[in-house]
């Protein structure tokens, strides 16, 4: 893979695509173009169809044992190669390079162990007698080919999540990562490719138009992306048409409940971090604060002097940053225009400004003083920004915490163990931390509700999203 100018990996190879076009690859912190890559065009997307479509007749009929022995391979290879798919994720994002390979790389590795062992672990109604003279059992089977979609915030580990329970419930996929963060996804299917055989892992490059063409193919049965509501949307009607399955991880808006008896100290700790881990741009962010209004102005003093005091941003190969720039030039506009518009009842706490003049740099910021209405309570910023609100009683923190169209994420902080019960069972949203906000493990499910989109990524749910259940029922006689 050359490093000024990318291809598409397809049938166990880099391969050129038809289009003329393509994609700048932009340094987010030095706004210097560094490579580019194809926008694949409806002969791009086929053609990987093709090959998934072949390689599905093949692994499609492996043994889960097969299947989890190559999982395991690709996993030990990325961990070996570790650093380099630190780089090129720093690279592609910006993101702090010094914590990369903890954060995220071995978080990878460690996913994909576990679809592994899921490749073992099918589910089902017990076999049994359920007509007199009949037995009934199930069989829980491959899809066959998916297409697959995956956003610029999380660019390898977005990748694991799609392909790595896909592969192992016998599917192949055609990939397509953002146009803007290609690099790792591409190093993932070559190391892939050394234990798969050729066409089961396809990666190809492009924008909205390749994406489309994706949806459109007849050949996948499920597709699955990662990604804003709108494109959720898109996906959703362009797939109706053809009765494929659909997967969607969409947008979050995550409210973070404070009470009153939170430690103030642990708790604006633990939300700064979980609020400007990779400059917000997380579905699951900590970005939007309620807390109890007793305490709402002791808290937003001691979060934004914590802000002042460690939620710094810089350039990725600076140890002593939290957060990196935001991603690309579309996204900083995004969030310079919600600062832009904000009500005169708001108030910016901390921050509020672009850093420096080159980079898409962004302060880390707090806003307080808005109304539930408010466009930047109700609608995902998706860069280091954090609003609060004050609140009178549970029945009003528990309206605004779901007043929004989003359903992917929330937090309740208080020490009163009933309260948090109440709120983990009213809360409409996918997950629920109580005293803690983002941690992620592979065994539980991820995915929301509303406008976040449905299915899970992650845990047994998320294989099993990838397979379709068969009855198959024998007479047997008397």
């Amino acid at each position: 893979m050359s490093s000024a100018q990318l291809s598409n990996f397809v049938n166990g190879e880099y391969v050129e695509a038809t289009a003329e076009s393509s994609f700048d690859l932009i340094d987010p912190a030095t706004e210097e173009v560094y490579g580019s890559s194809p926008v694949s065009s409806a002969a791009d997307v086929d053609s990987a169809f093709r090959s998934a479509a072949k390689a599905f007749q093949q692994w499609g009929e492996t043994t889960p044992g097969e299947r989890q022995l190559a999982l395991f391979r690709i996993a030990d290879a990325i961990e070996a190669n570790a650093e380099k798919f630190a780089d090129l994720e720093s690279k592609d994002t910006g993101k702090p390079r010094a914590s990369l390979v903890a954060d995220e790389i071995m978080l990878s590795v460690d996913q994909i162990r576990f679809f592994a062992g899921e490749a073992r672990h099918l589910s089902g109604m017990a076999s049994g007698e359920y007509l007199k003279d009949h037995t009934s059992h199930i069989r829980r089977e491959p899809i066959g080919v998916i297409a697959q979609v995956t956003p610029w915030n999380y660019p390898l580990n977005m990748a694991v999540w799609k392909f790595a329970p896909a592969i192992a419930a016998g599917n192949t996929t055609v990939l397509k990562p953002s146009d803007t963060t290609p690099s790792a996804t591409l190093f993932l299917a070559e190391i892939a490719a050394e234990f798969l055989p050729p066409g089961v892992l396809n990666v190809i490059t492009g924008d909205r138009t390749t994406g489309a063409a994706m949806i459109e193919h007849t050949t996948p049965q499920m597709v699955s992306i990662t990604g804003s509501v709108r494109a959720g949307m898109e996906v959703a009607r362009s797939a109706a048409s053809d009765l494929k399955r659909v997967h969607l991880e969409l947008g979050g808006k995550a409210p973070v409940i404070v009470f009153d008896d939170a430690d103030i100290e642990s708790t604006v700790a633990g939300i700064a971090v979980a609020g400007y881990f990779n400059a917000g741009q997380d579905c699951t962010a900590a970005t939007r604060i309620i807390v109890q209004a007793g305490i709402h102005d002791e808290f937003v003093a001691a979060l934004a002097a914590y802000v002042r005091a460690n939620a710094v941003t810089g350039a990725p190969n600076d140890g002593n940053i939290l957060f990196g720039p935001v991603n690309n030039a579309n996204q900083l506009a995004q969030v310079q225009g919600f600062i832009q518009r904000l009500p005169d009842n708001a108030t910016i706490e901390a921050g509020g400004h672009r850093q420096g003049a080159m980079g898409y740099f962004h302060e880390a910021t707090i806003i307080s003083g808005l109304l539930q209405s408010d466009e930047a309570v109700q609608n995902e910023i998706f860069g280091p920004v954090i609003t609060v609100q004050a609140f009178t009683d549970e029945t009003q923190a528990l309206e605004w915490a779901n007043g929004v169209q989003f359903g992917l994420a929330s937090s309740v902080w208080t020490q009163n163990h009933g309260r948090a019960m109440r709120f983990a069972k009213h809360l409409d949203f996918g997950c629920v931390w109580i005293n803690t906000h983002i941690p992620i493990v592979a065994e539980m499910p991820h995915g929301g509700f509303k406008h976040s989109g449905y299915g899970k990524d992650l845990s047994s749910y998320g294989f099993e999203d990838y397979t379709r259940v068969k009855h198959v029922m024998s007479f047997i006689g008397r």
